[in-house]
This record gives C-alpha cells, structure tokens and sequence, in this order.
C-alpha cells in the first residue's frame, strides 16, 4: 500500500527536520519546504494527502499560500501560526485551512490531528450507508462529494463539505460543539477547541444563507448547533 504523503512547509529548518523524521518514522512519505514559492512550485508534483503550512514564511505570505492551495484544489491543510493573536487563526480557517496548531506545538499532538483529517478524508460509504441528502432546495452526494442549493453547484472545502454531511443529516436537531469535533474532526478530549468548529461555520454560512436558500445554521448558545430547513416556513 502506498505510502500517505505529508507536505511540511516551514521557514524553520529545525522543525522541518523534526517533523519530517518523526512522521516518517510514523509511516508517511515527506516532503519539505521552506518559502512559499518553492512549495507552490512543489506542491503540484509532490501531490500531498495534506499539508502542515506556516502562515508566517519569508518572501510569499503563508496566507498567499494557503490562498493558492485552496484555489488549485481540496488537498487538507493544517495551517501553523506562532503569533500570540488569533488573527492569522481566524483568517486562516476563514480562507479554507481544514484546522490550525499554534507554536509551540507537541508533535504528538499535531500527528493526531493530521490523523484525524486523513481519517475523516478517507471514509467511504458502504453499501448499507447513506449515500446522499436530497431535501427541496439541496443535493449532497457524499460519494462525487457534490453539492448542489437550489440547482447551482456550490464548492466547498473537505472539512466544509464533512460539516455540512453531519449538520444536514441530523437537520433540525441540535447538535453539540463536542459531537461535531468527534463525528466530523475525529478529535480526543484533550484537542477540543469550540473555535475551529465556529469559524467554520460562519464559512458553511456564507456559502448555503443566500437569498432563497431555505436553510439556516442557527446557534445554540453554550451548545451547539442545528441546521434548520424549512419549506415555507414549515419545517422539513
């Protein structure tokens, strides 16, 4: 079986050592990068099954990067920031990264998380699973990973897509910030963070409440979720 590759982009050369070893000694092929136009110029060759990406790099802005990934394709993208704020967090989750870590981070730690994403990335239904939601107004085949509101195709990232399967299924019933970190991050207790599930649905948003849509992400203080569709004001 092929190996899973891993694409680490990181102006620093010890960390790109250090992960690169450690993942491989976990099983993965690696590659390495350390500015943002050599893994640009990589990345299409070396076609990774996910990224570790700095957001802070020298000559093109990790944030650029990140940008240009995202517009070439769906690979999943863990974004990496050693800044106190959460502004570069925020705008990288915002521009598509599937999940973030902040410096200093345990190398423990971020392998389960690029586990987790790889896991998530990897599930294919069954044939006794659920292959597609199709409501009024919303197609999701969870096999060509398509969706389609109101007739128009709209693109979603991997880990939008992943959300927006759970909330749909499970549409007009509240769900919990753990219950999705589980279900569609594939996280342990000790990596919870409410943030990473809000900014991406404040993406998933953006993309479904248009004008007619009608489905909406509603909030459940100190809860949760609940994806709510209605026909004419009369829930589906």
């Amino acid at each position: 079986m092929a190996k899973q590759r891993v694409f680490v982009v990181d102006d620093d050369e010890t960390i790109r050592e250090s992960l690169k070893a450690y993942f491989e000694e976990a099983g993965f092929e690696v590659a390495t990068a350390g500015d943002g136009d050599t893994a640009l110029a990589m990345a299409s060759t070396f076609q990774p099954d996910i990224v570790i990406l700095d957001l802070v790099l020298p000559q093109m802005d990790g944030l650029d990067v990140l940008k240009e990934l995202r517009r070439a394709g769906n690979v999943p993208i863990i974004a990496v920031t050693g800044r106190s704020d959460e502004v570069d967090r925020v705008l990288g989750l915002e521009m598509g990264a599937d999940d973030y870590v902040t410096k200093p981070f345990s190398r423990r730690e971020l392998l389960a998380r690029v586990k987790a994403v790889l896991r998530r990335m990897a599930l294919v239904p069954g044939p006794d699973d659920q292959q597609s939601l199709n409501m009024p107004g919303l197609y999701v085949s969870r096999v060509s990973r398509e969706v389609r509101l109101n007739d128009q195709r709209i693109e979603l990232t991997p880990k939008e897509f992943d959300l927006l399967w759970y909330l749909a299924s499970n549409r007009n019933k509240g769900v919990t910030w753990e219950q999705l970190l589980a279900q569609v991050w594939a996280y342990q207790e000790c990596f919870f963070d409410e943030r990473t599930v809000d900014q991406h649905v404040k993406r998933l948003r953006r993309k479904i409440e248009v004008e007619g849509s009608p489905f909406r992400i509603t909030t459940i203080w100190g809860v949760g979720y609940k994806f709510e569709a209605t026909d004419l004001g009369v829930p589906i």
